[in-house]
């Protein structure tokens, strides 16, 4: 990492007195101070206070580990990293569903300094051969398979390519893990003396619109603080329970799950390697919990799983609920009220950010009215402050719309070796660009109304179209592709690609592609979540006069053009 990369401590707020309650600006409370201290430090913090109390409690895993024991796995995998050869700064991949597996090494990174570089399980070997070489990892931890993703055959076909800073790949449950993860714990209080809280020592991969996936560096003080101002929104306490069915490998569940439980000696509870219906509720049952996390889309399933229940006579108590964060793109009314009613969640909050914010910077209370946290993505957070802008930079009214700017201790510290990008994101003041369209009311509370980049949120999951548009260009009969966000009752957005097809030397075009082909071409390399559901097969894309395609054209004709399919499954 670069000289280049932003420090969030380096930035200094503005004074709320100083904000114009008539625009579009607000710096959020400071009552409760940041945390000074490192997540290794922080973990030992929790320790002291709940020794005895559920830390991890793994119900798939068949694992359940107090505080106290879960904090000796940490510090016996951290020792045998440490034995290994791996020092502060080093990064370690992390390639698996979620597992018990998962989050000591977490902590175990933390704890001797390392940086955890996060891969998405669902990625196949295009993807991790470009985040390995791209973060250097020097070790990867891996599941062996899951489903329909063999990791241990994926990696054993792309490994020769890692470059020269990638030493192993220790697979859970595998020789090699029980002679890390059972070491005999060492005194790493040198260690812990060399480190910073503002040390980088987390890597979320984030897709961008001009290319591959641009690594966002987060330090201890960016993560753990976010996800101890977020459990202080929620009222956690060491009595809660929390149900973390979203994926570790990013911010939802590492901080906004695990770090917001931890930080308050709560009890985090996986529901299983991957989010079904069943298995969450389950989980909220069984381990009486009293917060459930999702998007949109896990809780309409969970719902309906509840009415096909209700009508078999099986019932599940879920009276222990709480409150819960509901994260990843705009809910429905219905749904947000089904919440609240058939779940019983009546503090269920909204929270609202991105990856290079830790990931949040917006968050509704548990006070907050109904139609807050439906309509809006609720006040900026603590320590944080927030603007609207337009296009020359100018703070916008309230009530009007503009790019919404964020900065404060959240903001990541760059971009992993990419100044550029950095730059183009975060800017001299600290303010960083977050490419999304919003509108602040005169109480605060900020709505998004859309976004600046082509960014497509499919579920939860952010997509970005110029990376499928490359790899797809790669397919010998296509001349050109364009890929669209398009609306989704069940996910929000699915992914559609319009495509010019290549001609022969005849001049005739190729045959027209089908969804299916498109689907075929992509298995094994693109993650299942880009690849388009719709295919349409066009001379000519929609342009300005400069010569730039017209994506907000393409997808309003594409809403008519799907309208044509009476089975929704694309042609």
């Amino acid at each position: 990492m670069t000289s280049t990369l932003r420090h969030a401590r380096d930035i200094t707020l503005t004074d709320p007195s100083d904000t114009d309650p008539a625009l579009s600006h607000l710096v959020g409370p400071s009552d409760v101070p940041l945390l000074e201290e490192t997540v290794g430090q922080a973990l030992a913090r929790t320790v002291a206070a709940y020794p005895d109390h559920d830390a991890l409690v793994d119900f798939y895993g068949d694992i359940h580990m107090s505080y106290q024991e879960f904090h000796r796995k940490v510090l016996r995998l951290a020792s045998g990293l440490h034995n290994a050869g791996y020092r502060r700064g080093d990064r370690i991949g992390v390639w698996s569903p979620n597992r018990w597996e998962w989050t000591v090494l977490q902590f175990a990174t933390a704890e001797i300094g390392a940086i955890l570089v996060c891969i998405n399980p669902t990625y196949r070997t295009r993807e991790l051969t470009y985040v390995m070489n791209q973060a250097g990892v020097r070790a990867l931890f891996s599941a062996g398979r899951f489903k329909d993703s063999n990791y241990r055959a994926m990696i054993g076909t792309v490994e020769h390519t890692f470059d020269q800073t990638y030493r192993e790949t220790v697979f859970f449950g595998s020789e090699r893990w029980e002679e890390l993860s059972n070491h005999a714990i060492v005194d790493l209080g040198p260690v812990r003396e060399s480190l910073s809280p503002h040390d980088p020592i987390n890597i979320q991969y984030t897709s961008g619109t001009t290319g591959m996936a641009k690594g966002a560096t987060l330090t201890h003080h960016n993560i753990l603080n976010n996800g101890f101002l977020i459990g202080e929104r929620l009222n956690y306490t060491d009595s809660d329970r929390v149900v973390i069915p979203v994926p570790f490998f990013h911010c939802f569940g590492m901080v906004i799950g695990v770090l917001a439980a931890v930080t308050h000696g709560a009890a985090c509870i996986i529901a299983g390697p991957v989010f079904t219906p069943a298995s969450t509720l389950e989980a909220v049952h069984h381990g009486q919990a009293t917060s459930l996390l999702g998007v949109p889309t896990m809780f309409m399933a969970e719902l309906q799983l509840l009415e096909q229940m209700e009508s078999s006579g099986r019932r599940l108590d879920l009276s222990t609920l709480r409150t819960g964060v509901m994260a990843g793109t705009s809910c429905p009314t219905k749904t947000m009220r089904e919440v609240i009613d058939i779940l019983g969640i009546t503090e269920i909050g909204i929270c609202y950010g991105m990856t290079e914010t830790s990931p949040v910077n917006h968050q509704t209370l548990p006070d907050d009215p109904v139609e807050k946290r439906v309509e809006t993505v609720g006040r900026v957070g603590p320590h944080l402050e927030v603007k609207i802008v337009d296009a020359s930079g100018g703070t916008v009214p309230r009530g009007t719309q503009g790019e919404l700017l964020v900065r404060g201790y959240s903001v990541m510290q760059g971009y992993w070796d990419m100044p550029e990008k950095t730059a183009e994101a975060v800017d001299s003041r600290g303010w960083m660009h977050t490419g999304d369209l919003g509108m602040m009311d005169e109480d605060g509370y900020v709505r998004i109304t859309g976004r600046i980049k082509d960014m497509v949120i499919r579920g939860g999951e952010n997509i970005y179209p110029r990376e499928i548009e490359e790899y797809l260009h790669e397919h010998p009969a296509v001349a050109d592709v364009q890929v669209i966000g398009v609306p989704d009752e069940k996910y929000g957005e699915e992914l559609m690609a319009w495509i010019i097809m290549a001609e022969d030397a005849e001049g005739n075009p190729a045959a027209p592609l089908t969804a299916r082909d498109i689907r075929e071409f992509c298995e094994g390399t693109l993650a299942r979540y880009k690849i388009p559901k719709y295919v349409h097969v066009t001379d000519e894309f929609p342009m300005t006069i400069s010569g730039k395609v017209r994506k907000v054209e393409m997808r309003e004709k594409a809403i008519g053009i799907l309208g044509l399919y009476a089975d929704g499954e694309g042609r």
